[in-house]
């Protein structure tokens, strides 16, 4: 059995990382409202995107914007993006979002890393590692356009067939969900753009009613198609990013508070043992005294 001695010293050692443990909860609390914060600013922006590309019905040919269209000429070839955290310490998240890649074909894709760790696995598991990218913990705008236009330069140019994007879904704080999204062509049903004969049916039920938005496009629809699009395609990028820095700081969160608690269970049962220690060690030093009081007597 250990000694008081030594019992004191792991329970101070223990109340040290409880502390540091307490800190990072708090701080990985504060970054997941801000990184919630700034993905709920952004709606009203996305709100108004998707209702001038619903006013778009029936107007435009969706075969016509690259953007929109499968490659002519498959090369066999997916680009993936990975984004992962910088910083380990929460929990299972980043072991979660690797299963889905192990899934995945190697020889098939094409990786793209956003964090450390993504792009320590690449390495580890020998994928090909196309670029890394460096993200902060509050990515802007500017920053996700910048890697948003590289994926859309990398489809245009026919060098891949499809770009995926591999991240964390935030549930709610206590769940994160790995998923794995298609952002490359876009999918007309994302966007709510029907097709001609879709138009006409949707016209008939509803009394034939054109443009509910009253929305006159100049100087064509296919024109203005164009130009939102790339406007789609990096904010969805910019979504995840947001979205995956929200479930890294709740991961963080929960995994800090286990454990800042464990940590006081681990105190507590110390504290325990320590008295149970400490008690034995009088009770022996009486029996010592008694018996030698009682020695010296007789």
């Amino acid at each position: 059995m250990a000694n008081t001695r030594e019992i004191r010293r792991r329970i101070k050692s223990i109340k040290n990382t409880a502390q540091i443990t307490r800190a990072m909860q708090m701080v990985a609390a504060s970054k997941m409202r801000r990184a919630q914060q700034l993905a709920i600013n952004g709606r009203p922006f996305f709100s108004q995107l998707a209702e001038m590309l619903q006013s778009l019905r029936g107007k435009v040919d969706l075969t016509a914007n690259a953007l929109l269209r499968p490659q002519e000429e498959p090369v066999g070839r997916d680009l993936v993006f990975l984004v992962s955290t910088d910083k380990g310490l929460c929990g299972g998240l980043n072991t979660n979002l690797f299963r889905e890649i192990v899934k995945q074909d190697a020889e098939k894709n094409r990786y793209v890393s956003l964090g450390r760790k993504g792009a320590q696995f690449l390495t580890r598991t020998k994928r090909d590692l196309f670029a890394q990218f460096e993200l902060h913990d509050s990515p802007s705008y500017l920053d996700s356009k910048r890697i948003s236009r590289f994926a859309i330069d990398q489809f245009t140019d026919g060098a891949v067939d499809r770009v995926m994007v591999a991240h964390s879904t935030f549930v709610n704080t206590l769940t994160q969900r790995p998923v794995v999204q298609q952002l490359l062509p876009i999918d007309p049903e994302q966007l709510h753009i029907l097709t001609q004969d879709e138009e006409d049916e949707a016209a008939e039920a509803g009394g034939g009613e054109e443009n509910q938005f009253g929305y006159i496009f100049e100087p064509s629809p296919a024109q203005v198609l164009d130009e939102l699009l790339p406007f789609y395609v990096h904010y969805s990028f910019y979504s995840m990013l947001l979205d995956s820095r929200a479930c890294e700081h709740s991961a963080r969160m929960v995994a800090m508070k286990a454990a800042t608690d464990n940590a006081k269970e681990l105190v507590k049962d110390l504290t325990l043992e320590y008295n149970k220690v400490r008690q034995a060690a009088i009770t022996t030093e009486l029996l010592e005294i008694t018996t030698a009081q009682a020695a010296i007597s007789g």
